[in-house]
């Protein structure tokens, strides 16, 4: 496995479409911007691919956030998405966080946001109970509840040649509600033997094959996924500029400089005094040559 990918699939004759995506470095850029517990690493695994899997289920250019709030030790869990399968994500924990948690151990009582923003058209927003006894129960529930569809997920994390991996598949039963339960059932089943080792190590073709070597799948073309937060010095010079300029210069007196740090990726901006000036003063000439 080369490149993060998601395929889609239908199959001939039954109204089921199908996903599967196989993430490594996507996954290794998120858990690696924070010294994550390993439980957390491993719910931010799984609710990076169930936001890969869920905006494949959209027909929409935008983007989607995948939100996990809750009062246990894991307070905010978070994935953002777009149509390009562009995608970042963070965690924040406080305490003590149980080795090996179930959602409802290392979320508490909460909910799961799903907001979907379209580059064209209405924002919407649905809330989710976290209610199921996995995240793919939670998920399954939102579109048994709010799509009327029968789905199924599969969330799957660990280690593949000394390396974090993440992967997933989902099965839905189409809009157009052609064929009957026991097709999907069937295929259902099939999916169910699916093996970490062949999610992490396989191309995704050949782990449609093993699962569906007796079914007619039509294969689309694989779509990359990959890490990218958006983050850069220009927005953190902006965020600057809009703070009280005596503040920023408060700040550097004290510190010696002015931080921002980027909770997605890592990667922390520093402006020092002579950065603040020129700062505040091109926004100043960009303001006198507005009014004019």
């Amino acid at each position: 496995m080369t490149k993060d990918t998601l395929y889609r699939y239908l199959f001939d004759g039954v109204s089921v479409r199908g996903e599967l995506v196989q993430l490594g470095e996507t996954y290794q850029q998120i858990i690696s911007s924070k010294e994550y517990p390993a439980p957390v690493q491993t719910l931010l695994g799984e609710l990076l691919v169930a936001t890969s899997l869920l905006t494949a289920t959209l027909k929409f250019e935008g983007s989607i956030t995948v939100q996990l709030q809750g009062d246990g030790p894991v307070k905010l869990a978070v994935i953002n998405g777009d149509h390009d399968q562009k995608l970042r994500g963070v965690a924040r924990w406080d305490g003590e966080v149980p080795a090996s948690g179930s959602i409802h151990d290392l979320m508490g009582k909460g909910h799961m946001v799903i907001t979907i923003t379209p580059n064209q058209g209405e924002r919407y927003q649905g809330v989710v109970g976290l209610e199921g006894d996995s995240l793919a129960a939670c998920l399954e529930g939102y579109f048994e509840n709010s799509e009327q569809l029968k789905t199924r997920i599969w969330l799957r994390n660990g280690e593949h040649n000394g390396e974090a991996k993440a992967a997933g598949m989902l099965l839905q039963i189409m809009p157009d509600g052609q064929g009957h339960e026991g097709d999907f059932e069937h295929l259902e089943q099939l999916t169910d033997t699916v093996k970490n080792e062949e999610l992490f190590g396989l191309e995704g073709q050949d782990v449609l094959y093993r699962l569906y070597h007796q079914e007619t799948v039509k294969l689309f073309d694989p779509q990359d996924v990959a890490f990218h937060c958006g983050c850069s010095r220009e927005r953190s010079a902006s965020a600057i500029a809009s703070i009280e300029r005596s503040e920023v210069e408060r700040i550097v007196a004290e510190e010696g400089k002015v931080s921002l740090h980027c909770d997605y990726c890592g990667t922390s901006y520093d402006f020092d005094s002579v950065d603040v000036a020129a700062l505040f003063n091109n926004a100043a000439n960009d303001n006198s040559n507005q009014v004019h």
